[in-house]
């Protein structure tokens, strides 16, 4: 019988930070307020590691824009919800200046179990990010394209970074929060399997061995999701428009259907060493899109404007036929307004230019995520 070809569905996860708007600090979600989330959008929501966090999810959807729709709502009710509590919500990796010392782990089973076991390093974890589902419905072909698909995780990052802050001052860095993430066991670029039984046995050793329960704690920047038959993208920083949350989705859907397309076509993407993915992985977090990243067939460092042209071009087909064309092609608008990263840094700077303290200015950055949230719903 042959191979029913997949759907490519989407599904977005995303986190986000809750601010106290008098002072631009996060806030704990108070437990009515979590209520009169979980009663207007149901399993869509949930509480996150840290009181100050919130979690939201899509629902399974065929194409982006209907993800746009189902997102749209999630941010719009969190949004109204928490504004009657004097809270916003920030869609954004790092909070620009508030101190984890000061943050309090959510009272649940999973998140006590969590403290647990990470020690120092999770208490840490003042960080949110984005995850993106792709439905692929065979167990050997997510790991035949998870292989292939790490080559674009860079690619995926540099464009999503949105935590140059940490504390109260910049990091150098597009993504800080990726550097906190890389402190917890079982994370970083995925290994390479030559199926997904070896894939299996691997994860089962450490299961069987007492130390995880199931492969929902093995938190890789892409793996096969344990929970739905996709294929996870999680190296993504949290993105405060969502017009440019779902440009990364479509370029993400796009490109598994690329890989997917080369199969059928008894072809495929080349694979590189780990060692080199991780030489572009950290110009993506270090950088954005503002260095470029190796082209390993050229063996040269490619301007990423060049590189975006090139993903538009190869996957103009793939998006064509999965409906996401016009989202792709958005992915010039990031590199044209600059990653939130960049735009962060631009308030901050036009802030102390025209005579704001350094606080001030942080608490400026803070007022422009707010206002980037809700821009495209």
């Amino acid at each position: 019988m042959p191979q029913q070809d997949p759907e490519f569905t989407i599904g977005l996860e995303e986190e986000y930070l809750l601010v106290d708007l008098e002072t631009y600090d996060l806030a704990v979600a108070p437990d009515q307020m979590m209520a009169d989330c979980e009663r207007a959008l149901e399993s869509q929501v949930s509480p996150e590691f840290l009181q100050c966090q919130i979690e939201v999810g899509t629902r399974v959807c065929k194409t982006v824009a209907d993800a746009r729709a189902d997102l749209g709502h999630l941010r719009t009710t969190i949004a109204r919800i928490a504004g009657e509590y004097g809270l916003a919500p920030l869609a954004v990796s790092c909070h620009p200046f508030a101190d984890w010392k000061d943050q309090h782990h959510t009272n649940k089973q999973r998140y006590n179990d969590l403290k647990r076991d990470l020690a120092g390093v999770g208490r840490r974890m003042l960080i949110c990010g984005q995850h993106i589902h792709v439905g692929l419905n065979d167990d050997n072909l997510r790991i035949d394209l998870m292989n292939q698909f790490s080559y674009f995780l860079p690619h995926l990052l540099a464009l999503s970074t949105s935590s140059p802050f940490w504390q109260g001052e910049d990091t150098g860095l597009g993504s800080y929060r990726l550097s906190v993430f890389d402190n917890l066991p079982r994370t970083g670029l995925p290994p390479q399997f030559k199926s997904y039984d070896e894939y299996q046995r691997s994860v089962q050793m450490i299961i069987n061995s007492g130390l995880i329960q199931d492969s929902s704690k093995i938190w890789w920047d892409l793996r096969p999701s344990a929970r739905f038959p996709t294929l996870e993208s999680r190296i993504c920083d949290v993105s405060p428009r969502l017009n440019d949350a779902l440009a990364i989705a479509a370029l993400t859907q796009s490109l598994m259907r690329m890989l997917w397309r080369l199969r059928k076509n008894n072809q495929r993407w080349r694979i590189y060493d780990n060692f080199l993915i991780a030489e572009n992985r950290w110009r993506a977090q270090r950088y954005g899109v503002n260095q470029g990243m190796i082209d390993f067939g050229q063996g040269k460092v490619v301007a990423f404007d060049d590189l975006t042209e090139e993903l538009i071009a190869m996957l103009g087909e793939d998006a064509t036929a999965l409906g996401c064309l016009e989202e792709l092609q958005s992915t010039r608008r990031i590199l044209t307004d600059g990653t939130s990263a960049d735009r962060q840094r631009a308030v901050f700077a036009r802030s102390i230019a025209v005579g704001a303290g350094e606080q001030e200015a942080l608490v400026e950055v803070v007022k422009s995520l707010i206002s980037e949230y809700s821009q495209d719903l």
